[in-house]
């Protein structure tokens, strides 16, 4: 708990300090968020702020952690470091957006498995080769799906590290119930920097995270999610358990996925307002009801994967199927709400 502690307090302290000078440099490089047809800010928003993120994670783990556990946590840190940089070229306008979710994204994944980090969902089922080929498949789709899903989750004043933040605290809360430190302190710093930063994101944002703080947020919350081991809950609860934690970001990417793909439009290379907190805002809730109603249903998320740890392999289906139900009932009424139409010409991820 004490590492915990510590590093939630070192990256919360970092993040709120370096936004100031990072703030400063992008002004002087000119890296700027313009407003725009699909944006919702007015004025030209610095877009480096996910350099502070990144930074104040890297400096609270690097102290918090040592011996033969700094060893993975330097693997995990690797992936995130090529994330968070291909984020940075991308937001500056270098690369291709799709060089980040064919390339750098997978890239990550298979950096994560050499470091012996990934998904043990048919290892445990079936086992021998068939069960580690089907995880290694698995551990790939889920790293770039989270990451990609917070990528086009940061779309209004702090949500995307909002609900990051709302994610590591049960991240953490799980971990340590289940004896997990290097889980318990992973999220505690992503829970640190998130929160930090949030002091300079929230309605009325000063400063945005870029692609490169959305996809280092989104990369840790994969790895969060393969390295949390439930030892004493059922097989089913413990991957479970994950999904429920991200349940926000998952349930925004279906909604964006499945209402562009029937507009005929690429999911994540057509830019729009037509995720959940656009529709949400539209239907009267406003910029910040629309983002606290995302951190509410996020608190709900985690809440119940707590719940779901301590029932046994009937209850966790049971729950399992109830949320399913909910994800796509929320999918069909939010797909009737209002929302500001895009054209479908590709660009950049959002």
């Amino acid at each position: 708990m004490a590492a915990g502690l510590l590093a939630f307090f070192i990256a919360l302290f970092a993040s709120l300090m370096l936004v100031v000078p990072v703030r400063a440099l992008a002004l002087r490089v000119g890296m700027v968020d313009l407003p725009g047809p699909r944006k919702v800010h007015l004025q030209p928003i610095p877009m480096l702020g996910g350099l502070a993120i990144y930074a104040a994670v890297v400096i609270a783990v690097l102290f918090a952690f040592n011996g033969p556990t700094r060893a993975q946590i330097v693997g995990i840190l690797i992936g995130a470091t090529l994330v968070a940089g291909v984020g940075i070229l991308d937001d500056r306008g270098l690369l291709h957006h799709q060089v980040k979710l064919f390339m750098a994204m997978p890239l990550a994944a298979v950096i994560l498995m050499v470091s012996g980090i990934r998904a043990q969902v048919f290892s445990a089922l079936i086992g021998g080769r068939s069960g580690d080929y089907l995880d290694v498949g698995l551990t790939v789709v889920w790293v770039v799906g989270i990451t990609a899903s917070f990528s086009i989750l940061d779309h209004m004043d702090g949500l995307c590290a909002g609900i990051a933040a709302m994610a590591s605290v049960f991240f953490a809360l799980l971990a340590y119930l289940h004896g997990q430190m290097l889980v318990t302190v992973l999220a505690a710093a992503v829970l640190g920097a998130a929160t930090g930063f949030l002091r300079w994101n929230f309605k009325p944002a000063k400063i945005f995270m870029g692609d490169g703080g959305a996809m280092f947020l989104g990369f840790l919350m994969a790895t969060l999610g393969l390295k949390l081991r439930l030892d004493n809950s059922s097989h089913l609860s413990s991957w479970l358990a994950p999904i429920l934690i991200l349940g926000v970001t998952i349930f925004d990417t279906t909604l964006v996925t499945i209402s562009r793909s029937r507009r005929g439009l690429l999911p994540f290379a057509t830019p729009g307002k037509d995720h959940a907190a656009h529709r949400l805002s539209n239907l009267g809730l406003g910029h910040r009801g629309a983002v606290l109603t995302l951190y509410f249903l996020g608190a709900i998320g985690g809440g119940t994967a707590v719940l779901v740890s301590y029932l046994s392999t009937a209850g966790a289906f049971l729950v399992g199927a109830i949320t399913l139900a909910i994800i796509f009932s929320g999918v069909m009424f939010l797909e009737r709400a209002p929302y500001e139409r895009q054209a479908s010409k590709p660009s950049a991820t959002s």
